[in-house]
């Protein structure tokens, strides 16, 4: 698998647009589909080994700050396909022997090399406890947060859930993060996140907005990136 980033996402693919015949299938899944298959990072992410394009947005943000470095303890949240955790484990050097790499949903997830994957919710009571077991008794450097809400299609409605799932993950990232860790998780625009930055600005020396060239620009997708966690 090439651990190599994002750059030339598009090469070999510019120009060539694939259609799909209306048939019997419904607009918005045709175009979900005509996206998919015109979209340079699936095609780069079935060419590099990677689950999903979703790795692509992590090592865009990866390679502007320097978050995830060999040996660090990392967690993943809602990680399924897994796209982040391939990521997570190639860059710390996490292995069976030494895992560095934790990866929590309750959906489950295919075995990953160097990954932990636990079938759970990361809501429940024992998660914490269960996670720090798995990192061999010790606190994360990283929590990394890619969850999204099922939409509704409604915008500020779809906003408030992302923002609550953003909450919940900020408010897990706070008991397992060791001093100086980092957590980054997806939001979307919609100006009632105020609480909040205000709170991870409590708790973190620098929080951030983030919008990787990976993340279509037609998505009100960002990633909140919180550093430095004061412990």
């Amino acid at each position: 698998m090439s651990k190599g980033g994002a750059s030339g996402a598009g090469a070999g693919h510019r120009g060539l647009k694939t259609k799909v015949k209306s048939g019997r299938k419904k607009a918005s899944s045709r175009q979900w589909l005509e996206r998919q298959l015109n979209d340079p990072y699936v095609a780069r992410a079935r060419h590099d080994g990677y689950r999903s394009r979703a790795a692509y947005k992590l090592l865009e943000i990866d390679a502007r700050y320097r978050l995830i470095k060999r040996g660090m303890r990392v967690v993943d949240l809602g990680a399924a396909p897994g796209g982040w955790s391939q990521v997570a484990a190639a860059k710390t050097g996490s292995s069976a022997a030494r895992p560095l790499v934790v990866a929590i949903d309750y959906l489950g997830m295919e075995p990953l090399a160097g990954v932990v994957v636990l079938e759970k919710d990361f809501l429940d009571d024992d998660a914490p406890d269960l996670l720090r077991e798995a990192l061999g008794g010790e606190k994360a450097d990283l929590v990394l947060s890619d969850m999204a809400a099922p939409t509704t299609g409604h915008k500020a409605t779809d906003h408030l859930r992302i923002i609550g799932l953003c909450e919940v993950a900020a408010d897990f990232a706070r008991q397992v993060l060791a001093p100086g860790g980092h957590f980054l998780a997806k939001v979307f625009r919609g100006g009632t996140e105020h609480k909040l930055l205000t709170d991870l600005k409590r708790d973190f020396a620098r929080v951030v907005h983030v919008k990787p060239p990976a993340s279509r620009a037609d998505s009100a997708e960002l990633y909140l990136l919180a550093m430095d966690f004061r412990g």
